[in-house]
């Protein structure tokens, strides 16, 4: 049977070459010639369509975002002061050295100098509005090369729109750093995309790692917590790099990228010394390290592979514990050290009166992921196609990590998960370990969210329009063809974005035409004041949240601010928020006079706190903090004792002689009281 088979075979080759040369060259060629242009002219046309999509949702949701942000406030036509108090908490703070910067007469000579063509208010908020644009476009392609269908860039786009409420918060926290710093994240996150696809030239990776570097770096400079979001990410390449799922080489420069970026922003930071003793630093050098020290690690059979991943995995631990350890010691650096305190409470390893640490954990925003976040996401379809696609690479990311550890070669086990490599490219298991880890940060911590559902955008895109992905579902029912596979990958992507337009196009339009206004008198009446009626050489002490206000508004010296990463800092507004405890007058004096303090504010939604349950009202862990029992019904833990003192915010008002030979009220509304210092010889 071979014999004939071959004869047949033979005998056709020597038929063909009996053609003439003319005919066998030509023809073939011509429909090789026409089938290449035909490609290509396609290929550009596919390009330009798809960009242009990018460009202008990303536009889109720019101009979105900042109209919603001016029918919220009419922000173009209320006072400065009221624009200024807009930016709430720590909003006020950034946007303060913003106005600084401007205000120089040097900088007002140079570059900076827009105020003849646009208010430097406005030039602030259209550039935070125009990094959405940045965002948006990032998650775009990011799906794209994953698909490799700017239809999935398409839905990715209208999903991160449509579920807005669950993927950004920039229309009303503008100036806080995660939303200048999440854009750069984004654009990281495709390029390593596109890093890891396979076959690229030289010249191609070295302008990809280039870069990784620049979003790596921009987003180190812009968010305090981007050493902690790179560690998810640095775990993710390890967890990887442990399965041979991703090229060793690739992953080093990653890890290279990682340290670099960081060192180069602690430099630019004046030598901040929390970067040096990031876990993220510590870390990388540790993976690195152990690479040196652990030989052969994707060698053998599976129980000796498993066998030495367990002891990379321990050894890197070890090592990034001491490195960290030493760093810190050699340093001095607590910087960190009430996040560490609030983990350790957050995940059940024992309760803390650390103040610090409880006023993180009695904040909504650190806490747990609320369960209607998942009906919302639902509404758009996004969260069920979302879990179908989780679910599906899951399972193929451990058949595929399984055969490499193996190193099977038996023909049925690799006829078995030939099709699993296929859908797990190394780009796609980036992607899908990243959007696991980044899942668990964001049901852990409410705030982190935003890190994951703009994540889930992509991925649940990327699923519903990638060739690979249907092609394994068809196999697995026995339906497959290739023109099933196309009209699955194209028609149901198509559908999903025609529900969407229908569902929530009406919602988005009644959304745009809402008209809304600021409205905050007993605010702007105390920043008039101040302004007013006090020197500019005056220092103020209150809540971290109203003194960012104080400093944007009016100039004056603050006592503390919102920026909660030093310890030093940490420790003085604990002293400052005395003045809701229950502290002696004297006390409360000293300590203020102690940080040069002309002026108090007592706020009355602090001292009578109602936001929160007892427990986690400001006063309340100040009460436990200082030992004291806390007011209202409720337990208190045995060793608290009633306090010797009435709490001062609520005495003080009573105009007692002990409190007026210390305090003298200046100013009050039916929000604020402002009390003058007197400064005793």
């Amino acid at each position: 049977m071979t014999t004939i088979r071959q004869r047949k075979v033979g005998k056709g080759t020597e038929a063909a070459e009996d053609q003439p040369s003319e005919e066998k060259n030509v023809k073939p060629d011509g429909k090789i010639l026409s089938d290449h242009t035909g490609g290509k002219l396609w290929n550009i046309l596919s390009i330009t369509v798809g960009a242009f999509f990018a460009i202008s949702l990303g536009l889109l949701t720019s101009v979105y975002v900042a109209t919603l942000h001016e029918n919220d406030l009419w922000f173009s036509n209320i006072k400065e002061v009221e624009r200024e108090i807009s930016f709430r908490t720590e909003c006020g703070l950034y946007y303060s050295y913003y106005k600084q910067m401007i205000q120089a007469a040097s900088i007002q000579q140079g570059i900076v100098n827009c105020k003849q063509y646009l208010e430097p208010v406005y030039f602030y908020i259209y550039t935070l509005f125009g990094l959405q644009a940045v965002y948006v476009i990032a998650l775009y392609v990011t799906s794209w090369l994953l698909s490799g269908t700017w239809l999935s860039g398409l839905l990715a786009a209208c999903w991160y729109i449509t579920n807005r409420i669950d993927t950004t918060r920039v229309e009303f926290t503008i100036p806080l750093r995660e939303n200048w710093a999440l854009p750069f994240f984004a654009v990281q996150i495709a390029a390593i995309t596109y890093l890891l696809r396979t076959h690229l030239q030289p010249v191609q990776e070295r302008l990809t790692l280039m870069a990784v570097f620049i979003a790596t770096f921009l987003f180190s400079l812009t968010w305090q917590f981007n050493q902690f979001m790179m560690l998810v990410q640095a775990l993710a390449l390890f967890i990887l790099d442990c399965f041979d799922m991703l090229p060793t080489g690739k992953v080093t420069w990653l890890y290279i990228i990682q340290i670099s970026g960081l060192l180069l922003v602690c430099v630019l930071q004046f030598f901040n010394s929390m970067i040096l003793g990031s876990l993220l630093i510590s870390f990388n050098a540790s993976v690195l390290i152990a690479r040196t020290i652990q030989k052969n690690l994707k060698r053998g059979s599976l129980l000796n592979r498993l066998g030495k991943i367990i002891f990379h995995v321990l050894l890197v631990l070890c090592l990034t514990l001491l490195i960290n350890k030493f760093i810190k010691k050699i340093l001095n650096l607590e910087s960190d050290e009430h996040i560490f305190k609030f983990l350790k409470a957050k995940f059940g390893f024992g309760a803390t009166r650390d103040f610090d640490a409880n006023l993180y954990l009695c904040e909504e925003a650190f806490g747990l992921l609320p369960l209607n976040t998942f009906s919302r996401l639902s509404d758009t379809l996004l969260f069920y196609i979302y879990i179908f696609v989780l679910l599906l690479m899951a399972v193929t990311a451990v058949v595929v990590a399984f055969r490499n550890l193996s190193g099977s070669n038996e023909v049925q086990f690799v006829e078995a998960v030939e099709e699993c490599t296929i859908t797990l490219k190394p780009d796609a298991a980036y992607n899908l370990i990243h959007t696991i880890l980044f899942g668990c940060l964001a049901l852990s911590t409410m705030r982190m969210k935003y890190l994951w559902t703009s994540h889930m955008c992509v991925f649940a895109s990327f699923g519903l329009c990638s060739a690979e992905v249907w092609k394994l579902i068809l196999k697995c029912v026995h339906l497959y063809t290739s023109r099933r596979t196309h009209v699955m990958k194209y028609s149901l992507p198509i559908i999903t974005l025609l529900y969407i337009s229908y569902k929530f196009w009406p919602g988005i339009m009644d959304e745009l035409s809402e008209l809304r206004e600021f409205y905050d008198p007993d605010t702007v009446e105390l920043m008039n004041w101040i302004k007013s009626n006090t020197p500019n050489t005056a220092v103020f002490a209150g809540s971290m949240q109203l003194l960012a206000g104080v400093k944007l508004c009016t100039g004056r010296t603050l006592t503390n601010h919102p920026h909660y990463e030093d310890k030093n800092l940490r420790e003085r507004t604990k002293q400052i928020y005395q003045i809701y405890a229950k502290r002696s007058p004297e006390d409360v004096h000293r300590i203020l006079l102690s940080f040069g303090t002309d002026y108090v504010i007592l706020e009355d939604s602090i001292c009578y706190e109602r936001r929160h349950s007892r427990g986690c009202r400001l006063r309340d862990l100040l009460d436990v903090a200082n030992g004291h029992i806390m007011d209202g019904l409720g337990e208190n833990e045995p060793d608290l004792k009633p306090s010797l003192f009435p709490r001062f915010c609520e005495e003080i008002k009573k105009n007692l002689p002990s409190y007026t030979i210390h305090f003298t009220r200046v100013f009050q509304n039916k929000t604020f009281h402002v009390y003058k210092l007197a400064k005793h010889k």
